[in-house]
């Protein structure tokens, strides 16, 4: 398969297969003339490769899944034990994104939104306070 078949059939961009080769998470074949040329192994790879990206593991936990993977002597509780770390960052993620929507909803409904130059919003991006909450109260 060429690159924009195994990009198709992947659902990646052919910039991104280009790239995961560049850092060495794929190698697929050289035909004669220098084009490559991607076997279903290759697919399966960048296929397994694009779900664990939407999934948000970072490029490095990407090369340690794959390198798992591949391992046929591999621990089951190695595999678990990198999807918990990354699980547990969602977590503090998630938490993260509820206090920042927290406070802005706090600052958006101390927002009268007329014609007046006064503005909590930005009263509260410009204090010191990290929720901004001082500006509003």
């Amino acid at each position: 398969m060429n690159i924009k078949d195994v990009a198709a059939r992947a659902g990646l961009p052919a910039k991104t297969i280009r790239y995961y080769e560049e850092i060495g998470l794929i190698r697929p074949l050289r035909a004669a003339n220098g084009y490559r040329a991607f076997r279903e192994s290759d697919l399966h790879k960048l296929a397994f490769l694009g779900r664990a990206r939407s999934l948000g593991f970072t490029i490095g936990e990407c090369r340690a899944l794959m390198a798992l993977y591949e391992d046929q002597s591999r621990a089951s509780a190695d595999v678990k034990a990198l999807a918990q770390s990354h699980l547990t960052q969602i977590a503090a993620k998630i938490k993260e994104l509820k206090a920042m929507q927290a406070t802005l909803t706090d600052l958006v409904s101390a927002c009268a939104g007329d014609h007046r130059p006064d503005c909590p919003i930005l009263a509260g991006l410009a204090s010191d306070s990290p929720s901004g909450k001082d500006c509003c109260a």
